[in-house]
Formats: structure tokens, C-alpha cells, sequence
């Protein structure tokens, strides 16, 4: 699992999702899934569909589609006990007056502020960490139960681990700026670490290909692994006008962790890359495989990347803005009971994280859209770049989708509030319905993107 997802999400909260959500966004990702063992892969090996089926439309079989509406079904029910419990985690921090403690303890190490928060902040986020560790523990059995993960038990903790360190590391700093903000300034604190927050984002999203991911999953050279497939990304990036050379074009190995597809275009500048898993390599077809690399690298093109970032900012201000007009209050109607002297206060920490929480999960679904609409845009980018590349672009786009639906138990029918509230993509089947559909070159025209 790509440290990004929702298990990091949980730890840092809502206080740190722009830095989380730009990270995201640098490695956007196709939907969940992969095969059960890695095979060899050739130009002309066998998709799931079979190369020579055409598909119609999203499909599975009946025993199929209910395994992928039962596991959407947990999943949907997990985000918001989730959400839900991540409250209560806080409350109850607050409650016990944990965060008071630790403040305490971080005050008798040092006089001085800065190592203050090295103290408090690991503290805090290891206690939020235990706390939810069940979900997590749940979330991996889902997944093992439904045969996407085959991550072993010692595996998945050592991830759990890293990702853990991780989230100190950027939470403690994180803290240490907003407290250092609003020390500073009472009245636009709110502001001045919004401010702060954005060169963040882009130093984690220009470092997580070189330091983040490798320490996950191992990288090679799509070269070594597949020389007929870089020729072919190689044409389709040059049409796309994007600078990728072969040499930053990777193999991952993913198939020791999931069965799920996927491939993806990550990083700015000199660090971007292409990166293929070893699981598409052995389920999908190499047009396929164009496909999906096309669809990603429509999101550079298209400039979704600062697009999202923008959008993410925007937004986060106004959270920022409200948990400032809030947090005031509620430390003064319940902070004494619960041992905060202020909002200055390291312990007030737990407040802002609570009322941020909530207002992240009422923002959530406008961040939704705009991912859906940008998902969408990358389809239809990736089906003009491939157009003229790749006889009938349309069928292998719906071919694609369907291969990866059916390795990664996507949800033909979701729950409509789901998709309202968590849907980063836009349902698989309209997807397909869309590969099949979109043809402006039929009745001589071109492309929206590429003419």
C-alpha cells in the first residue's frame, strides 16, 4: 500500500492533509487492485479480458459483482466509523487529559519550544496511532479476505512502522510551525501557516519518488524487464509532449504486497517518472499498458497537479479560517477541564485536530469532484493520445478498465453517498461506458486535447 493512503492519512489528521493530499495527487493512481502471482510478460500476453473479447460494457459475473458490492460495502462502512472513531480518539485524549500530560513532560525535558514539540508530538501521534491500530489491522484483513492483499502479517507491520516514523517526522514539524504562528500572531495564525504549509507540499511531492517510495517497494529499470513496452511509452509520451527518457521509467515490484493493477506518472522535474507494477505487467497487454500510462500522464499534461494543489489550498484555507473562528471558543468554554492554558498551548493540539477533522470531512466532498472531474479528463486524454498509436483506442481503454475491475473487485453498482463522499475516480462503469462512446474522429473531427 502506497504510504499515502488512508492509514498515513489517520495518523497525521486533518491539520496535515494538504502535505498528504499533494502527495497523492503526484502519484494519482488508477483504482485498487492486481493478479494473484506475476507471470511473464510479452506484447501480445493475455489480459483479463481475453485480447480477442470485446467488451460492451462493465460486467461480472454474478458470484464476482457480489464479492466487489460486498467489499465496497465494508469499505464505505469503514471511512466513516473511521471518521467517526478518529472523534472519539480525540475527545478521549482530551478527556483523560492526555495531551496535558504530555505537555507536561515535554516542559520538564526542556525550557525551549523547539525540543519541546520533539517531545509532545511524537507522543501525541504514537497515541492516536495505538488507538487506531484495530481499523488498521481490519482494514489489512478486509483486504486479505477478499484476495487483494497477500502482504504477510510481518510485512504489512514493518510498513505500518515506517509509515508511522514518517508521520512523526512531518507531524512534529508541521506543529512546531503552527505553534511557532500562532505565538506569533493570535489573529492570523490561520493564515501564516496555510503560507507555511505550501512549500511543504511541494518538498514532499518532488522528494517522494527518490526517498519515500523505495522504501516500500523495490524499483528497476522498465528496461531490463520489458524493452518492447519502454519503445512503446517512448511514442506515446513523445506525442504527448512530455520529457520522460526510458532511464526514468520504472518496474515496481507491488506482486509481493497485492494482487492490484495499476501504473503511474510521479514527481516534478528531474523526478519525474513513469512506474509500472510488476502486477500490470503480467494481466495487462502492452496497448493496455499504454493506455494506462497515458491516462496518467495526461494528468501532467493537463496540469492537475497544481490544479489540485490549488483547489486543495484553497479550500484548506477556508478550513483554517473556520477551525480559527472555533478553536478560540472551545478552549475557552472546555479547556480549563481539560488542562489547556490556551490556544498557545501544545496541548490544545487535540482541539484544532478535532474541529479540523470534521471540517476536512464536510470539505471532502468538493475535493472528491474535482478529482472525478480530473479522472475523467485523464481518461479521455489517454484515449486521444493512444488514438492512431493503437487500433480501436476505445475498446482497449474499456478493455483495461474491465481487466482492472475484475482483478481489483471494483464495484459496478457503489452506494451513491459512497461515491459522493469518497470517490476520488468516477465509477469503473461509466468509465468503460466512456472508452466505448467517446469518437469525435468518427465523424471527422479531433481530439479536445490532442488535435
Amino acid at each position: 500500500m502506497d504510504w499515502t493512503e488512508r492509514r498515513m492519512r489517520k495518523f497525521v489528521s486533518a491539520l496535515f492533509a494538504l502535505v498528504f493530499l499533494a502527495a497523492s495527487c503526484s502519484a494519482s493512481q488508477s483504482s485498487l487492485a492486481a493478479p494473484p502471482q506475476e507471470q511473464p510478460h510479452s506484447s501480445t500476453s493475455a489480459a483479463v479480458p481475453e485480447s480477442g473479447h470485446v467488451v460492451t460494457g462493465y460486467t461480472l459475473p454474478p458470484e464476482l459483482y457480489q464479492k466487489a458490492h460486498e467489499r465496497r460495502r465494508i469499505h464505505f462502512r469503514l471511512e466513516l466509523v473511521d471518521f467517526f472513531y478518529g472523534l472519539f480518539a480525540l475527545w478521549l485524549i482530551l478527556q483523560l487529559k492526555l495531551s496535558a500530560r504530555y505537555r507536561d513532560w515535554a516542559v520538564r525535558v526542556s525550557s525551549r519550544r523547539f525540543l519541546q514539540v520533539w517531545v509532545f508530538t511524537p507522543l501525541l501521534v504514537l497515541t492516536l496511532a495505538v488507538l487506531t491500530l484495530p481499523s488498521d489491522i481490519y482494514g489489512q484483513m478486509v483486504e486479505k479476505q477478499f484476495g487483494i492483499s497477500i502482504q504477510g502479517w510481518g510485512s504489512w507491520a514493518r510498513d505500518w512502522a515506517v509509515e508511522l516514523v514518517i508521520s512523526l517526522i512531518l507531524a512534529t514539524v508541521l506543529v512546531w510551525i503552527l505553534y511557532a504562528v500562532i505565538r506569533k500572531s493570535a489573529r492570523r495564525w490561520w493564515l501564516y501557516f496555510w503560507l507555511a504549509s505550501l512549500p511543504i507540499v511541494i518538498l514532499v511531492t518532488l522528494i517522494t519518488p527518490w526517498v519515500i517510495d523505495p522504501l516500500f517497494h523495490k524499483f528497476e529499470p522498465l528496461q531490463k524487464r520489458d524493452p518492447a513496452l519502454v519503445m512503446a511509452l517512448e511514442k506515446m509520451v513523445q506525442r504527448a509532449g512530455v520529457d520522460i527518457p526510458p532511464e526514468r521509467m520504472f518496474w515496481m515490484n507491488a506482486g509481493e504486497k497485492t494482487i492490484a493493477l495499476n501504473a503511474y506518472v510521479t514527481g516534478i522535474g528531474q523526478s519525474k517518472r513513469i512506474v509500472v507494477w510488476d502486477t500490470t505487467l503480467a494481466k495487462l497487454n502492452t496497448p493496455q499498458i499504454v493506455f494506462t500510462v497515458g491516462h496518467e500522464t495526461g494528468h501532467y499534461v493537463l496540469q492537475h497537479l497544481p490544479k489540485g494543489i490549488a483547489v486543495a489550498a484553497l479550500l484548506f484555507l477556508l478550513l483554517f479560517y473556520l477551525g480559527y473562528r472555533s478553536a478560540g471558543w472551545v478552549v475557552a468554554r472546555w479547556g480549563g477541564a481539560w488542562g489547556i492554558q490556551g490556544l498557545d498551548d501544545w496541548a490544545s493540539l487535540p482541539v484544532l485536530l478535532l474541529l479540523l477533522s470534521i471540517l476536512q470531512f464536510l470539505g471532502n466532498p468538493a475535493l472528491s469532484a474535482f478529482s472525478r472531474y480530473a479522472e475523467h479528463q485523464a481518461d479521455q486524454f489517454g484515449l486521444e493520445v493512444t488514438h492512431g498509436l493503437t487500433p480501436d483506442s476505445g475498446q482497449v481503454g474499456a478493455q483495461t478498465f474491465q481487466a482492472m475491475g475484475e482483478i481489483n473487485l471494483a464495484d459496478p453498482d457503489p452506494n451513491p453517498l459512497d461515491v459522493f463522499l469518497f470517490f476520488d475516480h468516477p465509477r469503473i462503469r461509466d468509465r468503460v461506458q466512456f472508452c466505448l462512446t467517446y469518437d469525435p474522429w468518427s465523424q471527422g473531427g479531433a481530439g479536445e486535447f490532442l488535435k
